[in-house]
């Protein structure tokens, strides 16, 4: 038996449980001791049982007296058991499990750990997890008197039918398992062996930690090692012919703008102009905050690719964002000759209205993933823009690249990505950060609202709205849920607004359901003052450019990590009046305020992701992310110091020898890793 030996032939298996597996992605020896546990019950505690308490978990040994199965009234199977250690007798209960009594019987010595708890004036252990002994002294068992793994699960395979095969099966190949890390790394770590024994079964959680260390690390380390090589490979792509960059043509652009530019955006601007003059295509990342400024970046570059007699291709996740960034190009590009067409799912631009008729498209196509469809044949792209990259999947993103030969890459982002991460997760894109408000921009003051303070937060509302202003509410859900009850529902609140709170107001509805029609008629609406209170979903995030909205209300607030609601509350601000952000929750636990009360004091995104990184996890970095995305088992993107670790440590490797001809286990392991993971 070796490592790819398929999980039906280990004893014990076949083919059933082999296909229930399957649910697990566990179909090989290896992805079964991959297979990692996500938590372990401490059963360390051995106790007698006249010294046990209620709420304790332990470990005792003892006697069975006698076991039997008894019914309810609703046919529910209870089966007790008692168990006497000389000291005591206790009471063991589990549920709907009748063939415990052919399996534990009368006289038998077991050894069982689990919870106490009181029932009735008895104390007992429910659902208690067992294993037979020889009655001798207490000893560490495999599922019980031990930290004991608890793994994944699915329907007929339960945590001790793993522990069971695991402990079964690891004797047998960890002299297999061959360590691929250079010698300068393996000293600072555990032998991967003996990491993959302390994974699954550690004496203390100091040797589980130690075995976490080794396999986090390489599981980043490979990350790194790949994003780095694809840049590599990248900048060794088919040479594509450099653009001219006009400087006096792109800064007199730049002067004529209605607006300053920032600096930052003025540093953006160069380091893509300069990769645009290169001989290899740019693959380039702008991570920029809400309300920095990225769109102008894209114009003043699509304007560069024009002037090279190429097309510039730019693609938007939502109609609504589509819309705003055709408006845009159309207003600041249209002037200066550059041919603009939009091509969404319900709207295509006519292929013969050109001016020039030698030309068949636009000079800047703005599109969602209508611009994927096989009918669209664009020639003689030099530049492709995809904005929110993070929500579209990577083979999305690779099949937009093959549309064009070899062009320019630029990618945007206003997802607050601590600078670690994006080194890490996009390591195979140059990294820009516009990290600039532009000039005039006030701060938006947030506040958390408490629900005894909700009425007075309507008639500052309506105060603003009699001044002209306007306002969104945003709502986490469009319909009501049974799962999630209390939430705040679009079309809900909107009856309820429009009704109730601001009867003498027009407000609109927008959500992911309308069509886009709909969805265009009702931005439209609320750009032209026709609607006071836009209630919406979070649809809203991206693409809505309401200069004159001044309030931003989150209903549920606390369902939001940090970045998407700074997100949302860069819908306001866009303006010279001073607006404002007011966050509503639905419970008003310490532990939430004090974690919407940041935004109050923290007006930077990246600051706020990373502030989400330690309190919830990697969950509102990588959320998002689609198919392709890295898929880590055991690393966590909060561990930045591994993370750095690991990037620093594949770039010395590639750095010193680019092919790891020194290092064939590496370079092995790398191939297989480049393989599977999508351009």
């Amino acid at each position: 038996m070796d490592l790819n030996t398929s999980v039906r032939y280990i004893p014990g298996v076949g083919p059933a449980m082999a296909q229930k597996l399957q649910l697990l992605r566990i179909m090989t020896v290896w992805d079964l001791i991959n297979h990692f546990p996500f938590r372990f019950n401490d059963f360390t505690n051995f106790t007698n049982i006249s010294q046990i308490r209620a709420g304790e978990q332990v470990t005792i040994q003892g006697q069975i007296w006698s076991i039997t199965n008894t019914y309810t009234k609703s046919r529910r199977v209870l089966t007790k058991a008692i168990v006497n250690d000389g000291s005591g007798s206790l009471d063991l209960t589990w549920f709907n499990q009748p063939y415990l009594t052919k399996s534990i019987r009368s006289g038998d010595f077991i050894q069982v750990s689990g919870k106490v708890a009181k029932f009735g004036s008895k104390l007992t252990i429910l659902v208690p997890v067992w294993e037979k002994s020889d009655g001798g002294s207490l000893n560490s068992s495999l599922h019980t008197g031990r930290l004991v793994p608890v793994y994944p699960e699915t329907l007929g395979i339960s945590s001790k039918w793993l522990r069971s095969k695991i402990s079964q099966i690891l004797p047998q190949i960890i002299a297999q398992i061959i360590d691929p890390l250079p010698e300068f790394l393996k000293q600072d770590y555990l032998p991967l062996p003996e990491a993959y024994q302390k994974i699954h079964f550690p004496n203390t959680l100091d040797e589980f930690n130690q075995a976490w260390q080794r396999l986090a690390f390489e599981e980043l380390f490979l990350v790194s090692l790949t994003t780095l090589k694809r840049r590599l490979e990248w900048q060794k792509a088919q040479a594509v012919r450099p653009l001219l960059i006009n400087h006096q043509k792109m800064n007199q652009f730049i002067l004529s703008l209605p607006f300053t530019l920032t600096s930052a955006q003025k540093r953006v601007i160069e380091e893509i102009s300069f990769d645009l003059g290169k001989t290899h295509p740019m693959n380039r990342l702008v991570q920029g905050d809400v309300g920095s400024g990225k769109t102008i970046v894209a114009v003043v570059n699509a304007y560069l690719v024009y002037l090279n007699k190429l097309k510039t291709i730019i693609m938007a996740p939502t109609e609504i964002l589509a819309l705003q960034h055709y408006q845009t190009l159309n207003k600041f590009l249209t002037p200066l000759g550059v041919e603009v067409g939009l091509y969404t799912g319900s709207q295509k631009f006519n292929h013969t209205r050109s001016k020039d008729l030698q030309k068949e498209d636009p000079d800047v196509i703005v599109g969602t993933h209508a611009l994927l469809s096989d009918k669209l044949q664009i020639k003689n792209v030099g530049l492709v823009v995809i904005d929110e990259q993070q929500r579209f999947g990577v083979e999305q993103r690779s099949f937009l690249r093959s549309k064009a030969s070899s062009p320019h890459f630029l990618t945007m982002t206003a997802t607050p990505i601590p600078r670690t991460i994006a080194l890490t997760t996009y390591g195979d894109l140059d990294l820009s950060i516009i990290n600039e408000r532009p000039s005039g921009r006030k701060i938006i003051k947030t506040y958390y609202v408490p629900h005894k303070k909700r009425s007075s937060a309507y008639e500052f509302i309506a105060k603003e709205i009699s001044k002209g202003r306007q306002a969104y509410i945003i709502t986490p859900l469009i319909e009501e849920s049974e799962t999630l009850i209390s939430a705040k529902a679009a079309v809900v609140e909107f009856e309820n607004l429009s009704k109730k709170i601001f009867p003498r107001f027009k407000l609109g509805l927008l959500h992911g359901r309308l069509k886009p029609k709909e969805k265009e008629d009702v931005i439209n609406k609320f750009k032209d003052l026709k609607i006071d209170i836009l209630v919406s979903t979070s649809v809203v995030e991206v693409g809505v450019d309401v200069p004159n909205a001044t309030i931003m209300v989150i209903e549920g607030a606390e369902r939001f990590g940090l970045a998407q609601l700074h997100q949302l509350r860069g819908r306001v601000g866009r303006g010279d009046e001073q607006s404002y952000t007011l966050l509503f929750a639905e419970s008003e636990s310490p532990q939430i305020v004090n974690r919407l009360k940041n935004l109050e004091n923290i007006h930077d995104g990246l600051k706020l992701a990373e502030l989400d990184l330690k309190i919830r996890g990697s969950g509102e970095i990588f959320g998002t992310r689609q198919s392709g995305s890295w898929n880590f088992k055991l690393a966590q993107p909060s561990d930045l110091e591994l993370i750095e670790r690991a990037r620093t440590s594949a770039a010395k490797i590639l750095s010193e020898d680019e092919e790891l001809d020194k290092y064939p286990l590496l370079a092995g392991k790398l191939q297989k890793q480049m393989a599977v993971m999508p351009d």
